[in-house]
Order: structure tokens, then sequence, then C-alpha cells
């Protein structure tokens, strides 16, 4: 008896401390939806006591799980949080609007993986969709917030991963019918092709991307290829020919991203490097080449119209493209494959300008590949 009332003793103080401790750890976290209501519990008939907007920041002092009213099979994560008011307001919000500070910081260690890397397209979402931390759909466990449908953003690369095998029971990141959303051109509603005529396809793209502080707190995260639609520039859109535009920069000027245009403005007309993709009815593997043929487009200020600088043969290149230098005086480099052994290698290519004011293209040799059909 004398030892078990000595271990109550020493135990009772630890357990003690073990609870003060829980009760004290906090973080933080900051709002991502545009609007949402702290409460006063859980409850449907609950109480609101304070509007939140996406960027504010509050502290997060607990969590509980709640079973979704309309569907008693679910459960609903709720924090309970303190915000930064006069009030210091206390209540209880949706974990769906807020975003912990360790996802946060997560998501910022994803932007500085490519923070010298420019931008190599713009996407706008063709429907709402989840931004993730990873290129992989078979769960939630990575999902930082949800997108608005519209929202534009830089492209700074993309990968092919198999797709999941629940894929058919999952809805976060299923892709609307083609041509459901707004579309920047009607060039582009009618290029979409009826989904059901497409080959089954085993894997699946996803970009990586970075976002405007207007879009989401999270400045990089990883979105589903279905859900995007590439908003290439009215600049040089109409130049495609039986190929698609997966890339593209400008050779002159600054490259307008979607993280810093504010007044939805074009860019002037100027040249551009643009990477190609063919299109292909096998369905696409992994290592898929991201494009496979490169084409400069100048442009003639006198005259006020474009002409083609160069195109290449048919090859096979990866991301990312970059362009250096400054004036008349620029390269471009891409990473290309000679042969099916080898990794690829990277290639530069040099501009300038001949007596005319024509922008020409010096071009390193690279054996031509044979086009997929």
């Amino acid at each position: 008896m004398r030892l078990i009332k000595t271990l109550f003793i020493l135990i009772v103080p630890a357990l003690l401390a073990g609870c003060q401790t829980l009760a004290t750890n906090s973080s933080t976290g900051v709002i991502v939806a545009r609007r949402a209501q702290i409460r006063s519990s859980t409850a449907v008939v609950a109480a609101d006591l304070l509007q939140v907007s996406r960027g504010d920041i509050i502290d997060i002092l607990d969590s509980t799980d709640v079973l979704d009213p309309s569907d008693n099979t679910r459960k609903e994560r709720w924090l309970r949080v303190k915000a930064r008011d006069e009030d210091a307001t206390e209540g209880w919000i949706e974990a769906r609007n807020v975003m912990p500070d360790d996802v946060l910081e997560a998501s910022k260690k994803l932007r500085d993986e490519d923070k010298d890397v420019p931008a190599q397209a713009t996407g706008q979402l063709r429907a709402s969709s989840n931004l993730r931390l990873t290129p992989d759909r078979g769960g939630n466990e990575n999902i930082m917030m949800r997108l608005d449908s519209g929202s534009t953003f830089d492209i700074v690369s993309w990968k092919r991963v198999p797709k999941p095998k629940s894929s058919e029971t999952i809805e976060s990141d299923v892709a609307p019918k083609a041509g459901s959303a707004q579309q920047g051109n009607a060039r582009s509603r009618g290029r979409q092709t009826d989904e059901e005529k497409e080959p089954e396809e085993v894997n699946e793209l996803w970009y990586k991307v970075r976002l405007p502080e207007t879009a989401s707190p999270a400045p990089a995260g990883w979105i589903y290829g279905k859900q995007v639609e590439l908003a290439v520039p009215s600049d040089i859109i109409f130049y495609r020919t039986g190929r698609e535009f997966v890339g593209w920069q400008r050779l002159d000027g600054e490259n307008k991203s979607a993280t810093d245009r504010d007044d939805g403005r074009e860019a002037r007309p100027g040249s551009w490097l643009i990477l190609e993709k063919s299109s292909s009815n096998q369905p696409r593997t992994l290592d898929e080449p991201d494009f496979d043929r490169i084409y400069v487009l100048g442009y003639d200020k006198r005259n006020q119209e474009h002409y083609t600088a160069y195109r290449s043969p048919d090859l096979r290149g990866y991301l990312p493209a970059r362009i250096e230098g400054h004036g008349d005086n620029k390269t471009f480099t891409l990473r290309l494959l000679e042969d099916d052994n080898g990794p690829p290698k990277e290639f530069r290519y040099s501009l300038y300008k001949d007596a005319r004011g024509v922008l020409k293209i010096n071009a390193p040799n690279v054996a031509p590949s044979r086009r997929r059909r």
C-alpha cells in the first residue's frame, strides 16, 4: 500500500503537468475561404460570433470531429480558435476554412524549390478544384484548400503519375465536362473534344503551380491536370497549327506572370519562345516528353506583324526552359533527348538579328526523333 501511495503521489503531478501542457499547446492558421464565420459552438443552431476573411490569422486552441447533419456516416473536423480582433473572439470554425501554419510552411517549401524557375505557362481552373501538397488524389490528407473556379496561376512544371485505383469513387478532383467553364476565347472552346472518345489513360497529368495572394494564402502546390485550361496569350494563340502550345515565354520585354497581373490587360505583341506538343491516339506514359517541337515567333514592329523565326524538327524535350541575356543578345536553354538510352542533355540556342532586323536562331545539332502516332 505504501508503494502504491508513493507511485500515486509521483504519477498524478506528472499527469496534471502533461494535461496542462496539452491545454496550452496551440498553433496558428490562416483563413483560406473568402469569408467564414467563427461560431459559438459546432451545433447547427449556433450563433455567428465573427466573420473572418481570406488571409486572416487565427490561433488554433483545440479540435473535434462532429457528425455531418446531412450524412451521419461522415464526420467534419471543427477547430476551436481565437481571432486576432480587438475582442480576441473565441469560438468554433470548420477546419476546411483554415490552413494550419505547418501546411502553409510546406507550401512555401514547394515554392522555394522552384524559386529560380520562370513560369513555363499560365493556367486557369475550369471549375472549383483542390490545391494539394503532392500530385496524388488517392486521399484527402494532402489537400491544402479548395480553389475557386476561374483562379489563375503560373505553371512551373508538370508530372505524370499512375492513376489511383480508387479514382472512380473520388469526386473532389473530377473534371467537369469539356466546355462547361467560361473559356478565354471561342477558338479554345471549339477545340474541345468529347471525353468519351479519348483513349483510356492509366496515368494522369498534374501541374505544379505558383499562385497569387488574391487566389490563395498558400503560394504553391499541385493541381489535377484535367481541371486546368491553359491560358495561351491572345498575342500568339492563333498561330497554333496542328499542335498544342504547352509552354511559352517572352523573348523581348517582361513575362507578365499570373502572380503579378492585376489589370487584366494583355501584354503588347512581341517575340516568343513556344514549346509545342503533338496530339496522340495512344495513352500517355510516365516518361512522356513535355514537348516535341520548338517554335520561335518573331515580331516586326514596323509592319506590326508576327513571323516564324524558327521551327525545329521533331524532338523530345523536358521543362523547364530558361531564357538568359539582355536585349538582342539572348539565349534559351532546353533539356532534350539525343537517344532512347541516355538522360536529357542541355542544349543552348542563341538569338540574333540580321542586317534587316529579322530575328534569327543559332540552333545546336540535335538528332530528330520519330513522331509518335
